[in-house]
């Protein structure tokens, strides 16, 4: 499916390349650096969807037929936010937090087309069942949970074992909300 203008994902996440290609839409990726900067005195919603506004800042420079597609997701239990753990210690300790309780995957989305912006985020509630000790180990050692908000990806083994409920958009929790994605950019356009 194409859009009425090239469209662009700025991000490397092969979750979110993937969940475009199953909805059909035709894109290339494009990735600049920009400086993920959260404010810890802000709603999780909040910071999701600054750092996507930050992240589409980066590309106002391109050529203005391109459609930009900008995403963040933060993991936060209350207002305390979780980013990508930087080490095997990071890793363990968020899924010790999230074990046996509900946290909150928000994802921040920006559309970006002739200066002009359209931003969006989704909110989905995530329970764990108490996680034994060897079960997160397990996971972090054979998964990477390094590039994931929360260290942890809900379609692999440990959202498989782990996850006793959910409510809200799955696809929110693996990193694009594709249903609301639709609805935002046909009204975008």
């Amino acid at each position: 499916m194409k859009t009425k203008a090239p469209l662009i994902l700025a991000s490397q996440s092969p979750r979110r390349q993937a969940l475009l290609q199953e909805l059909g839409l035709e894109f290339t990726t494009l990735v600049r650096s920009v400086e993920e900067v959260v404010r810890e005195d802000f709603h999780p919603r909040a910071v999701a969807v600054m750092i996507s506004e930050d992240k589409a800042k980066a590309y106002d420079d391109l050529d203005k037929t391109n459609i930009i597609l900008t995403a963040d997701t933060v993991v936060a239990v209350g207002n305390e936010i979780f980013g990508k753990p930087a080490n095997e210690e990071e890793a363990v300790a968020m899924l010790k937090r999230f074990s046996g309780i509900t946290h909150t995957v928000v994802t921040g989305v920006t559309i970006f087309h002739k200066g002009r912006f359209k931003s969006f985020s989704e909110e989905t509630f995530v329970t764990f069942r108490t996680l034994r000790q060897s079960d997160i180990v397990h996971y972090v050692q054979h998964f990477r949970p390094y590039d994931k908000a929360g260290g942890y990806a809900i379609q692999e083994w440990i959202g498989m074992v782990g996850v006793s409920r959910i409510e809200g958009d799955y696809y929110n929790v693996m990193g694009l909300p594709v249903g609301r994605l639709m609805v935002e950019l046909q009204e975008f356009m």
